[in-house]
Order: C-alpha cells, then sequence, then structure tokens
C-alpha cells in the first residue's frame, strides 16, 4: 500500500499541495482526478520520488521515502513503472529495444533472457509481432500499448500512469483503460493514474481523489461518484449535460 500523510508542497510563495492524506491499495486502479491547476500532477510527481516536500510522508508498503538512503530510493525506483503521457518511447530504438530498456537499467539478465521478457509482456499487452519496428512506424495506441509494455517488463509493485488516454480516440482508450485495469489485477500492482478522462473515472475508477485547489476534495469510487452530493465533485465529472443525463437516469434507476 502507498500511504499519503499531510503532504505539502509549495513553489516558491505558491502553495500547491496544502496537507493531502490518501491511500492506494494493491490490484486496485486508483484515479487522481482534477481540473488544470489543482495540484494533481504535482502530486503524481511527489509520488513518484521528482519533487521533494516540506511537509508530510509519503511510504511505500512502510517504507517513508524521505527517510530512504540513495541506495534503497534506487532499488524502490526500479520497482516502479511509469507510462507517461505522451508515451516517451525512444524515436531510435525499436520497440522491442524501448521495452528492454529498463531491464539493461535495473537488472543483470542476459541479452536472451531480456529478449523473452520482452516477448512475454509484448505479447500480453496484444502485440506480438510489433517487435522491429520503429516507434514512428506505431499507431498511437500501439505506442500506449508499447509503453504499457516497457513500464511492465520489470515486474513492478507500483505503477503510475500520467494522462494515458490523452491523444486517443474514444474506442482506443476503452482498449487501454481495460488493458491497465486487467493488468493490475493479474499481477496485483498498486496502480496511480492522473487522468482527466471521465469514462475511465466510470469505467475503472475503484479508487477516485479528486482534487481542487491542491486540497483533497472528495474520495470514493466510480460507484459512489453516482452518489455524491459534493457539488464541487458533480459541477466537474458532470459538467456535460450527457453525463448529467447518465447521473440522473442512475439516481432515479436505484432510489
Amino acid at each position: 500500500m502507498i500511504v499519503v500523510e499531510n503532504l505539502h508542497k509549495s513553489f516558491g510563495e505558491a502553495e500547491i499541495l496544502k496537507g493531502i492524506s490518501t491511500s492506494f491499495e494493491k490490484g486496485k486502479t486508483n484515479l487522481i482526478i482534477g481540473q488544470s491547476g489543482s495540484g494533481k500532477t504535482v502530486f503524481l510527481k511527489c509520488l513518484l520520488g521528482l519533487f521533494t516536500y516540506e511537509e508530510g510522508t509519503i511510504s511505500y508498503d512502510g517504507k517513508i521515502f524521505s527517510q530512504l538512503t540513495e541506495g534503497q530510493k534506487r532499488d524502490l525506483r526500479a520497482e516502479i513503472g511509469m507510462v507517461f503521457q505522451g508515451s516517451a518511447l525512444f524515436d531510435s530504438m525499436t520497440i522491442v529495444e524501448n521495452v528492454m530498456f529498463p531491464l539493461r537499467m535495473f537488472t543483470k539478465m542476459s541479452k536472451s533472457e531480456m529478449e523473452d521478457r520482452a516477448d512475454f509482456v509484448l505479447k500480453r499487452v496484444n502485440l506480438p509481432d510489433a517487435h522491429h519496428k520503429m516507434p514512428s512506424e506505431a499507431s498511437g495506441g500501439m505506442q500506449k500499448r508499447v509503453a504499457i509494455a516497457r513500464a511492465i517488463v520489470n515486474n513492478p509493485k507500483y505503477l503510475f500512469c500520467d494522462e494515458p488516454n490523452s491523444g486517443l480516440d474514444p474506442k482506443t482508450a476503452i482498449v487501454i483503460d481495460n488493458l491497465i485495469q486487467e493488468i493490475t489485477d493479474e499481477y496485483q500492482i498498486i496502480t496511480v493514474i492522473n487522468s482527466h478522462d471521465m469514462n475511465s473515472v466510470m469505467e475503472i475508477g475503484e479508487k477516485i481523489v479528486f482534487l481542487k485547489n491542491g486540497l483533497k476534495a472528495w474520495e470514493g469510487s466510480n460507484k459512489t461518484i453516482f452518489k455524491t452530493d459534493n457539488e464541487i465533485v458533480t459541477d466537474f465529472v458532470y459538467s456535460s449535460n450527457l453525463f448529467k443525463k447518465v447521473r440522473k437516469m442512475y439516481l432515479e434507476e436505484n432510489e
């Protein structure tokens, strides 16, 4: 479990995170949502250890990150997989070379062992024949699946995704959502997703943390979000007429 307690983060005089406390369990898709400027990107970077913070703690399965030695931090980072917003694949590497990159960085596997592991995860994300393609030859959806394969190739305990559906059409976004949820459940990973996609919230939001102006304004799930009377949440999540109608239908059916 990742446990966050009273997290504060500022840049100069601007306080971005104002005492956030929450937790993320393994085997669940945990979503962080909020409008631009809410602090969700800063929060994610604090979780990843990319930003230091003035107050509070973040612990990974009981290990408080700020108290770890540099060697212990490196070991922890080897247990983290990351799916970047733009996939962040290396243009000069083939798809299989991109997937093997974390193995080269964090393991002492032989080349054949790395190739076998990369082959396994590429098949797991339904890309069995893409090994020797270049990223430029892959569609946006394929690139996202390669990024997921790279993120899980080192058997991570923790998986972080920053806007994994950014730039994808709705049908492909659903495929990526389902893939992330399947992998999270199958390997019992602690998955944390930064998202603005309300379809993702409704489909795979097993836990949702809603940030507003650097504060945790609401916490729940895709089941309880329909029922909440928190106006800050409903104004954000149900801002479109379509979602307002969906929520109204749900409430009427469950009265």
